[in-house]
């Protein structure tokens, strides 16, 4: 994965490594689930708890993975500030 690819960016690859990186211990339930579903950078970030659950995700292991989506969500959003900011200051 690059390093500063935007997550709305991501294919079903990228989101697969993303997953082997962030919770090497769930890796396989996580993968196999995303994979089946192909989960691209778009749809992770508009993920939530039900959508886990529909996915097979234990309660215990929600919280923290929704936590590290909620971080994903807000690097997008800072992503998409700073393009904004870019083209309003360009000149």
């Amino acid at each position: 994965m690059e390093s500063w690819k935007r997550v709305s960016d991501w294919s079903v690859d990228e989101v697969l490594e993303w997953v082997e990186q962030q919770f090497p211990g769930q890796q396989s339930t996580l993968q196999t689930a995303f994979l089946l579903h192909a989960v691209s950078g778009r749809a992770l970030l508009r993920m939530r708890g039900h959508h886990l659950h529909h996915l097979g995700v234990e309660a215990p292991a929600q919280q923290g993975i929704l936590q590290d989506i909620l971080l994903l969500r807000v690097r997008e959003e800072l992503d998409n500030l700073n393009d904004i900011f870019s083209e309003c200051f360009a000149s």
